[in-house]
């Protein structure tokens, strides 16, 4: 690839991964984002000591995309904040959907109006996107918008389904409002773009589903730091330890972890380490059976990690979840469903299990259980597979998509 290329992205995720390898090539021709902590007023915050600032703070000051020039970025703190305020009044799925729609919004037309920098192309983030892909198209850039999930009707299908069944989660179904406009704005991206990047199968499957056109849509696995996740992790006496890691709700399955850890009972100690928005009666269930972390603290995460015999993730909708990838590379064996969109091979790095199933995933425990010669073979074989998806192969898969857009070869 022999062609600059812009990335905008809101918030942190993936630790700005793609700027990240496209600046490392030479290849990022300008970066935007809504907070950095190498710009403007959080630049100066991190001066402070950090025991001075709130913990929101801190994790915005944090957002630091390393090995990214500053003067290829282009922040919106304001926005950031104002958004960064919005979110924390979010109380349901419609306001969550609202507060998606508008920031997307904001955040797109924000990069439209500053430019492209001379560059050839243009990479965004589906629902952040359509502003800023259709000033690029205009200039006769090409765009390629990665899916980060299953697309939005797929997943306001799949809750109402989840609040159906458990109402006592999220109260009774209602319609999200706002679920269609973030809908619409994905099919729009999708009709402007050259590329639809997907982390998974499971999220190309939905895409052309919706009729987007197969050969548009590309799937580029992520990938982790490996010498962020090299810890060892040794199978302690007593009953089996199970960790998840992730919000706590029904996107993720956690009913069905509850019911599972509930038939399990005292045959092994369970974890799950993320935020909820859960009633608490719920709440009060769920720890009577599942040790609740609550929101760990990046810094601390290995710790989770090391305490763990075998990682679960039983979800029902994803993009390709890197908590598994991170699993992996610590060496625990996965128990998982294939709409995790996952790179786990079922009885090699772990088990695959049918969505919906607690009595499956009771199943998979006992037999991970009962066979530590099987459980340690599947330990080794996925710090080998965390091996074939690291960061920089990751950059390998996607910067080989983004040449064919340029019409050259990296």
């Amino acid at each position: 690839m022999t062609q600059t290329v812009v990335v905008s992205q809101l918030g942190a995720r993936m630790h700005y991964a793609v700027a990240r390898i496209l600046a490392k090539e030479g290849r990022l021709g300008h970066f935007f984002t809504d907070i950095c902590g190498t710009k403007s007023w959080p630049a100066l915050l991190r001066l402070l000591p950090p025991a001075l600032l709130p913990r929101s703070v801190q994790r915005l000051v944090g957002r630091v995309p390393n090995g990214v020039p500053p003067e290829l970025i282009t922040d919106f703190p304001l926005f950031g904040v104002r958004s960064a305020i919005r979110r924390l009044r979010i109380e349901d799925a419609a306001e969550e959907a609202s507060h998606a729609v508008w920031a997307g919004s904001r955040f797109s037309t924000l990069v439209a109006t500053h430019g492209f920098h001379n560059a050839a192309g243009l990479y965004a983030y589906s629902g952040d996107a359509l502003e800023q892909m259709q000033a690029a198209k205009r200039q006769g850039l090409w765009v390629a918008v990665e899916q980060m999930i299953a697309p939005r009707a797929v997943v306001e299908n799949i809750l109402a389904e989840e609040m159906r069944r458990f109402p006592e989660w999220a109260g009774p179904v209602q319609t999200n409002p706002h679920a269609e406009a973030f809908a619409a704005r994905e099919r729009a991206e999708w009709a402007l773009a050259d590329r639809i990047v997907c982390p998974s199968e499971f999220v190309r499957d939905h895409v052309v589903a919706e009729g987007v056109p197969a050969e548009r849509c590309v799937v580029v696995p992520y990938g982790v730091d490996a010498t962020d996740h090299s810890i060892t992790t040794v199978r302690a006496p007593g009953p089996l330890r199970i960790l998840t890691i992730g919000e706590v709700g029904l996107r993720k399955g956690s009913p069905y972890v509850l019911q599972a850890a509930e038939r399990l009972g005292a045959a092994v100690r369970m974890r799950m380490a993320g935020p909820d928005r859960l009633p608490e009666p719920v709440r009060r269930r769920l720890s009577r059976s599942i040790e609740l972390r609550g929101i760990v603290p990046r810094a601390a995460i290995a710790d989770e990690y090391r305490w763990a015999d075998v990682f679960l993730l039983p979800s029902l909708c994803e993009g390709s979840a890197t908590v598994v990838y991170e699993a992996l590379a610590c060496g625990l064996p996965v128990i998982t469903t294939y709409s995790t969109g996952s790179v786990v091979r079922d009885g090699v790095e772990g088990l695959i299990v049918p969505e919906r199933d607690p009595q499956a995933i009771v199943d998979a425990v006992h037999y991970l259980a009962d066979n530590e010669d099987v459980r340690a073979t599947m330990a080794a074989n996925a710090r080998l597979r965390a091996k074939e998806y690291t960061v920089e192969q990751y950059g390998a898969r996607l910067l080989g998509v983004l040449s064919s857009l340029n019409g050259s070869t990296a």
